[in-house]
């Protein structure tokens, strides 16, 4: 989040709470008159989260599918060099017989066996090499018989995993064409949630909570990160162009509309949609410490909701003072700017790593 402090002062602040809190409609309002009165409405909120869930989904089949595409093609080359392997022992195995014929023809000057017997001054011994003779030239038959068996089978088991490398690599491609699809379509309606937002903030009415379903967890933990997946980008105490004192919180890089969740168990003190903080919610937790969740696009509960530990908040956006989509989250010890804490240590303290 990117802020100037200057001019902003905790009274004038708190009253621009109450004007906001006092101005928002309850959720039956919002279900009976959604949005700014410009014809916005919850249904682009549960089609970006319904979004988010079908990329998420596509990415994980997708990327199974390319590890397994990447360990198919592996196979494929050791197989491959397998292959090679015995190949080249074939060939080594029938120039040894080739060898050997030719120096049995050498010693033996093509003559029938009977006149090398007659001729031989030891026939024992000539038998004797012979016979030896005879013994490795089976040997390496029977070596090339089951060397080049070996070979068959490698080229059988290459063809077989060849075809699977084709069936997942065609299967990849259209999981692909999926993925990009559903990014496309969520991309267009993030930015339409984002255009919501915009008018609702320029109108200064903030629109009433859209109720999506929560996602299921059996989690145990009582503190969890503001968003699921992120980068880290600016933080605590940390300086910038965009505002005059040091920076109050720690900026979440997400995507417009993703799913914004209370770091633990409390109850939401306020949703405002003014300022430069644009649309935000902060939540009381036990122990006197405040947590500011800004930027969103969109909120799920209402000033006075009870709210559980990963319970979602709203969806992340660029409302307000802010040069692109980021969830900007800060720790405080009241409930007004510049009481806060570094979220980083506060969240380690607490077990949670950032």
């Amino acid at each position: 989040m990117r802020l100037s402090h200057r001019g902003i002062h905790h009274p004038l602040f708190t009253v621009s709470v109450l004007l906001c809190a006092l101005l928002c409609p309850t959720p039956a309002d919002a279900s009976e008159e959604p949005g700014d009165g410009s014809g916005d409405g919850p249904g682009t909120s549960a089609e970006v989260a319904r979004l988010y869930e079908e990329a998420s989904a596509a990415t994980v089949r997708y990327e199974a599918g390319r590890h397994a595409a990447e360990a198919q093609r592996a196979k494929v080359r050791k197989l491959d060099r397998l292959l090679t392997k015995e190949r080249h022992a074939v060939d080594v195995l029938h120039g040894d017989l080739g060898r050997m014929a030719s120096a049995q023809y050498r010693s033996g000057g093509g003559l029938p066996q009977t006149a090398q017997l007659l001729l031989a001054d030891s026939p024992e011994e000539l038998m004797r090499g012979q016979r030896l003779a005879w013994q490795a030239d089976l040997a390496v038959t029977n070596a090339v018989t089951k060397t080049q068996r070996a070979a068959t089978r490698l080229a059988d088991a290459k063809r077989t995993a060849d075809r699977a490398k084709r069936t997942l690599d065609r299967r990849n491609a259209g999981l692909a064409k999926l993925k990009r699809g559903i990014e496309s379509k969520l991309e267009s309606a993030q930015w339409t949630l984002q255009g919501e937002a915009d008018r609702s903030v320029a109108a200064g009415q903030c629109r009433g909570a859209v109720r999506l379903d929560q996602p299921e967890t059996d989690s145990t933990r009582a503190w969890v990160t503001p968003v699921e997946t992120y980068e880290l980008s600016a933080g605590f105490d940390s300086a910038g162009a965009r505002w005059s004192h040091r920076h109050t919180g720690q900026d979440f890089a997400v995507g417009i509309g993703a799913p914004v969740r209370s770091v633990g168990e409390g109850r939401v003190v306020s949703v405002s949609c003014g300022g430069g903080f644009g649309i935000e919610v902060l939540v009381a937790h036990e122990g006197g410490y405040y947590t500011q969740y800004a930027h969103l696009a969109a909120v799920t509960v209402d000033q006075g909701d009870r709210v559980r530990t990963g319970q979602w908040l709203g969806q992340a956006g660029t409302t307000g003072n802010s040069t692109g989509p980021h969830l900007h989250f800060e720790v405080r010890l009241t409930p007004h700017l510049g009481s806060g804490v570094d979220p980083a240590e506060w969240l380690d303290e607490r077990g949670v790593r950032l």
